[in-house]
């Protein structure tokens, strides 16, 4: 008989596991790639309304050093470094949250639709909200926080129909007026004027104007946060006991415009005024500690703001997986 000991015994048994160990990896190693991700929506309950966060794609904006402007390239490095962020682009998000509120079905922001000015990684709107169950011909009301096009670009086909067919469209007049005049759209920004007058003329016997404080919808406040346009408009919604501040583009970037506020954004309309809104609404967001959904943050763009020294830091909140 081989006892337990045995060297006979010992080789037998590692060489029979060093056998089973090359069969199982092997067969491992045959299952093929699936090169696919998962879909991309997120769906919580918001008091009595159920909320659905869909992608219109991310958007890779390019060098952060060229588009977020006043930090020195040391001190912006330093920043993105301690958060493992990339020094050479800035990869933005589009977090379209669509609120069902059991008599409203309401899309906030459309993504760039067909445009592809910063790659073709975008445009999926239509897409993701198909993955979601989420009909476009149910949508009742576009609410747009800015005419800038990656907000209002989903509006409407190449072919002259509408996405939404059965919407009202809201923004604020402001942002209308600006960016649907060639005469007050600089020419670098001749896309962002074509894009606006595609998307919003068509429309215009269905657009409302908003105005700031006002509840156009029921439990959507307009809040005006001018600077990145001479319009632009965040909300807050409630339902229930529940409120969710979606801030559209108040902040690009959860380290680079948060930790120093005052840090400037390239496409900015009036770069001061806009620092300054972000300031003083993260500071009303973080002291009532308000939870946010922000348009470019890492997916889905929900967490809070919190006061950190003389800026303040984004805590993303737990994804909730079962409603």
């Amino acid at each position: 008989m081989i006892g337990p000991q045995d060297p006979a015994r010992r080789r037998l048994m590692l060489g029979a596991a060093s056998a089973f160990a090359v069969a199982a990896a092997g067969a491992h190693a045959k299952a093929p790639m699936l090169g696919t991700q998962s879909p991309t929506f997120y769906r919580f309950k918001l008091g009595d309304a159920e909320a659905t966060i869909v992608s219109d794609g991310p958007l890779p904006l390019g060098d952060p050093h060229a588009n977020f402007l006043g930090l020195s390239t040391a001190e912006m490095d330093e920043q993105l470094r301690r958060n493992f962020l990339p020094l050479s682009n800035a990869l933005l998000e589009q977090n379209v949250l669509i609120l069902n509120t059991g008599s409203r079905l309401i899309l906030f922001d459309t993504g760039m639709g067909s445009l592809q000015l910063f790659g073709p990684t975008t445009g999926r709107l239509l897409q993701t909200m198909k993955q979601a169950g989420i009909d476009p011909k149910d949508i009742d009301a576009v609410v747009m926080s800015h005419a800038h096009v990656d907000h209002c670009g989903g509006c409407m086909a190449d072919d002259g129909s509408r996405h939404f067919p059965n919407a009202q469209y809201y923004i604020s007049e402001a942002d209308f007026q600006f960016w649907t005049d060639p005469g007050k759209v600089p020419q670098t920004m001749g896309a962002f004027l074509d894009t606006a007058r595609k998307n919003l003329l068509p429309n215009r016997d269905r657009l409302v104007f908003f105005k700031d404080g006002q509840e156009f919808l029921p439990g959507i406040q307009a809040l005006s946060a001018p600077g990145h346009t001479v319009g632009h408009t965040i909300f807050m919604i409630s339902s229930g006991r529940d409120s969710l501040c979606y801030i559209a583009d108040l902040a690009h970037h959860p380290v680079l415009l948060l930790e120093k506020p005052l840090t400037e954004f390239l496409y900015d309309t009036d770069p001061k005024q806009s620092a300054q809104t972000r300031v003083r609404m993260l500071t009303m967001l973080a002291e009532r500690r308000i939870p946010i959904l922000a348009y470019h943050f890492a997916w889905p763009g929900i967490g809070h703001v919190a006061k950190a020294g003389d800026g303040f830091r984004y805590v993303p909140e737990a994804m909730r997986m079962v409603l």
